[in-house]
């Protein structure tokens, strides 16, 4: 059997190859004769340990109360089995306290094998402990991992001893995983579980391309130039607005790089997603103008108060404009912090028109409805739509009823316009290529 000091000396080397602090290990191996003293007895409430590693000692103690006659041996002793262990004990009487010393050899081969099992499962307790308190502390740090495992919800990187974990939400969808290929992604959180810490990393988080660029560009690092909002479509498109503290310096320009360097890397790590770097601007018309590019806006019609824009574009670039899903306009929108709706010239001034048309000239609203409407101020288009519905509930003669069959006419009056107009430019253009037949047929 072992003696103290052969014993703390395995565990010593154990706990030197999981990277244990010998502060932590002595707790262990305190705990350790705790756990198989109620293995043994059954209780360890009355015992304590000591473990000493620098003198190799371990002392463990059990508090036993003195009586005439032993009801349970773990917690009672006899004063003669007292003076029999402890001749010093004499002056003790029936009632008082006698602490043993335990011999940890009296536990033979059982403590060996209880201890691999136990040791064991505290070291991977501390070891859980050491990874959750060093990742916890780099929230929002960069990190490079290999891919271990992938899951249909999600896939797993091994970094060291940790194992990191990448939903299916956090990811570029464009993007494929091969198992043992490097990866990098920035840590978004870090939460305590049973089975160990869990650690999310994310590819698609706004916070992921501010670290690159931080990489990338030392005057965003240096605080010379600052990335005051993102807006992203991870894998598609992003948009940034930066701002420069040092007029000398371009924000722009920085960010790009020499030839575009800085911003090829990146785009390249997150394969191939186009970034558009806005120039921060305290005019609000220069801001969304330079947030809606590559598109070029006709008008814009501002509303600082209700943070709301509507942006007037050239009809044959609309489409082009809002972008595919509308991802344009909705991340230029994103980081404006306006609500922008965009519209093509021709599109926005029938829509005015619309909004002027009075009810009563709508062959789809109910003309004693629009009578009604008319007779309490709501004239026009603009007037129903506009209106509080509580309101127009309260005129005599409405209810919600023949209110959902104005609201509907309205509708059904603007479709037919749409389709009207689509009509009138289809036949525009067949006369137009009837036309420019006959002409040729004519030179010929």
């Amino acid at each position: 059997m072992l003696v103290n000091r052969e014993l703390i000396e395995v565990f010593s080397e154990i706990a030197r190859e999981k990277n244990v602090e010998r502060s932590e290990l002595a707790t262990i191996l305190e705990e350790l004769f705790l756990y198989v003293i109620e293995k043994e007895y059954g209780d360890s409430s009355n015992c304590s340990c000591i473990v000493n590693l620098d003198k190799g000692e371990i002392e463990i103690y059990a508090e036993k109360t003195i009586v005439e006659e032993i009801d349970d041996y773990k917690v009672e002793i006899t004063l003669e089995e007292a003076i029999e262990k402890e001749p010093d004990a004499t002056d003790l009487e029936i009632g008082d306290v006698f602490v043993e010393v335990i011999d940890p050899r009296v536990f033979g081969r059982r403590l060996v094998t209880t201890a691999k099992q136990f040791f064991a499962q505290r070291l991977r307790d501390v070891e859980r402990n050491y990874i959750y308190e060093d990742y916890a502390n780099r929230v929002g740090e960069i990190v490079i991992g290999a891919v271990h495992q992938i899951q249909r919800d999600g896939i797993f990187i091994n970094i060291e001893q940790a194992e990191l974990r990448m939903p299916k939400s956090e990811q570029i969808n464009s993007e494929r995983y091969r198992r043992g290929e490097s990866i990098r992604a920035v840590i978004k959180s870090v939460e305590v579980t049973a089975k160990g810490p869990d650690i999310i990393v994310s590819r698609s988080d706004n916070h992921f391309l501010y670290k690159l660029f931080e990489l990338e560009v030392p005057e965003i690092e240096d605080g010379i130039i600052e990335i005051t909002a993102i807006a992203r479509h991870p894998g598609e498109r992003a948009k940034i607005i930066v701002k420069s503290n040092d007029r000398r310096i371009d924000p722009v320009g920085a960010c790009v790089g020499m030839r575009g360097s800085r911003i090829q890397a990146i785009v390249r790590e997150l394969n191939n997603e186009k970034i558009d770097i806005v120039n921060h601007s305290e005019q609000a018309e220069i801001l969304l103008s330079r947030a809606l590019s590559p598109a070029k806006p006709v008008q814009l019609y501002i509303d600082d108060d209700k943070k709301y824009c509507v942006a007037l574009f050239e009809d044959e670039s609309l489409d082009a404009a809002i972008g595919r899903n509308g991802m344009n306009i909705n991340l230029a929108s994103k980081i404006t912090d306006y609500k922008i709706d965009g519209y093509g010239v021709n599109q926005y001034e029938r829509i005015q028109l619309d909004q002027k048309t009075p009810l009563k000239d709508i062959d789809s609203v109910n003309g004693t409805i629009a009578e009604l409407l008319s007779s309490s101020g709501v004239e026009k288009v603009s007037d129903l739509l506009d209106a509080d519905m509580d309101d127009l509930l309260s005129i005599k003669g409405v209810d919600e009823i023949s209110l959902d069959e104005a609201y509907e006419g309205v509708q059904l009056f603007i479709e037919r316009e749409i389709e009207s107009e689509d009509e009138e430019e289809i036949l525009d253009q067949q006369t137009e290529n009837i036309s420019t037949i006959n002409d040729i047929q004519e030179e010929e």
